[in-house]
């Protein structure tokens, strides 16, 4: 397909992508939100509130790769439908939870939905738009997607303030009914026909295995009552099962069994590793800011949940009105300079956040934080994804697209479970307001630490005309198909996109 955003069906596909999309990241931020409320009700320790965070990320980080490569073979819009429904059945158990762990459970259920819809909404984007317009579409894709994140505080702080936060999982199940309908109804199936394989079953059991035991040894070693042989086990299986996951998927890259996973050659072009690389550093700092922040501002500030939930709505608009354009611009002029500079306002706006404490004046002290991280944001996020994008074969658009989400949660899993216990923040410390304070100027540190270092690297190794037309070696009509750096393809065998 070659839709145009111009065009009445191609406003329709961005709508399904954006409302799939919009699940998930509704859904974080109102979760986030809730976790005082959530921790009240059940006793919770800070470590259960990471749970409950990283349980939905453990499974979307290990299964969306699985979830990428299912699209690919048997249709995106079919496994994006049935993510969609999926998501909104394990978000109904979370609303009806009796205990944290059957919370946790339930969100580890959702993070399986979300690893089916998530790479499913950028792969059709990437496949169903004409070349380019697609840097155009995925910024508006950014940008809309960016309303559930302003809509998303605010509404949950409304909701968990009047009917309780039970009931922000079961905002849910309406939204995910409109999704469904729209993607049935206008958006095209599209699929990899080239790949005939098996699934990599394998592969997607050591991935999901080697993050749930580094998150587990990460996550709990600080905790009182945990036997430290049991964290050393956990750790040493976890580096172990990372190691078989890239060993099984070089060889079946190799063509020895099913197909991989996740081929080993897109990370061919240097640009789609240097990209993602970048995407580990840029999420794994903001995993730790939105996991504390929200609470940081409820038990130390002494915001009300629903204040706490909008005090970031400056990020979120700013993303909107900006991330389209970002993405134009940097097919103009090359993704290097628009993603630097945003990197550099980003940490800017993270180390503000450091003014944050006791009676904070949300004028003063929040918005100053919120508009430097929000323009950051805005200039990073939609050329980021559009290079990655760029540098993988259409083809593979659901696999590109899969590995990137991965990196990203895989970053913040990590960042939620390891940065909170190593600034001391254990037990009941989010309700001892002196304590939490302190740990949380710690992990703002660390967090703008990993965006600093994040803009170095763009600097120094994301390439001007990463974006480019004359970058194409398959088809100079087709600038986004192409990996950069792959060799040079006999253009008659090249694939229309599927």
């Amino acid at each position: 397909m070659n839709l145009r955003l111009s065009e009445a069906r191609g406003r329709w596909v961005l709508a399904a992508t954006v409302l799939g999309s919009s699940l998930a990241m509704l859904d974080a931020t109102i979760v986030n939100v809730a976790l005082p409320r959530i921790g009240k009700d059940f006793q919770a320790s800070v470590a259960g509130l990471q749970w409950t965070i990283n349980a939905y990320t453990l499974t979307l980080a290990g299964l969306i790769l699985l979830g990428g490569s299912l699209g690919d073979r048997f249709g995106r819009r079919k496994v994006f439908a049935i993510g969609v429904v999926w998501f909104a059945v394990a978000s109904a158990l979370c609303g009806l939870a009796p205990n944290i762990g059957i919370l946790v459970l339930a969100r580890a259920l959702q993070g399986v939905g979300g690893a089916l819809l998530t790479p499913g909404s950028l792969a059709i984007i990437q496949a169903s738009f004409a070349p380019d317009d697609r840097p155009r579409a995925v910024g508006a894709w950014s940008g809309l997607g960016g309303v559930a994140g302003a809509i998303g505080p605010f509404l949950g702080g409304w909701i968990i303030a009047a009917a309780g936060w039970r009931w922000a999982f079961l905002l849910n199940l309406p939204l995910a009914a409109v999704v469904v309908l729209v993607a049935a109804r206008h958006v095209p199936e599209s699929r990899d026909e080239s790949e005939q394989r098996g699934f990599d079953i394998l592969g997607a059991a050591l991935a999901a295995l080697a993050l749930a035991c580094v998150t587990y040894a990460l996550t709990e070693a600080p905790e009182k009552g945990t036997s430290t042989a049991v964290v050393v086990v956990t750790a040493v299986i976890g580096v172990a099962a990372g190691a078989a996951f890239v060993m099984v998927e070089r060889r079946r890259s190799n063509g020895h069994g099913p197909s991989a996973m996740m081929p080993v050659g897109i990370f061919r072009s240097g640009q789609f590793t240097a990209v993602n690389v970048v995407t580990f550093l840029v999420y794994g700092g903001m995993g730790v800011q939105f996991f504390l922040l929200v609470v940081e501002l409820q038990v130390v500030a002494g915001y009300s949940p629903i204040l706490a939930g909008t005090a970031l709505l400056p990020v979120t608009v700013l993303m909107l009105l900006l991330s389209s354009r970002a993405g134009a611009l940097a097919q103009r002029v090359g993704p290097r300079l628009p993603m630097t500079v945003g990197l550099v306002l980003a940490t800017a706006g993270m180390l503000l956040t450091l003014r944050i404490g006791p009676h904070a004046s949300y004028v003063r002290d929040v918005l100053p934080a919120a508009v430097i991280f929000g323009l950051g944001l805005s200039a990073t996020v939609a050329p980021l994804t559009a290079t990655v994008l760029a540098t993988a074969d259409v083809r593979h658009a659901g696999v590109a697209s899969g590995v990137n989400n991965a990196v990203a949660r895989a970053a913040s899993l990590l960042a939620v479970a390891g940065v909170p216990p190593a600034v001391g923040l254990t037990g009941n410390a989010y309700a001892n307001p002196h304590v939490f304070d302190d740990g949380f100027h710690s992990a703002m540190l660390f967090a703008a630490a990993l965006l600093a270092v994040g803009a170095v690297l763009t600097f120094l190794t994301v390439r001007d005309d990463a974006l480019s037309p004359e970058q194409c070696t398959v088809r100079p009509e087709c600038p986004f198909n192409c990996p950069v750096g792959a060799p040079t393809l006999d253009p008659g065998t090249a694939r229309e996109p599927a």
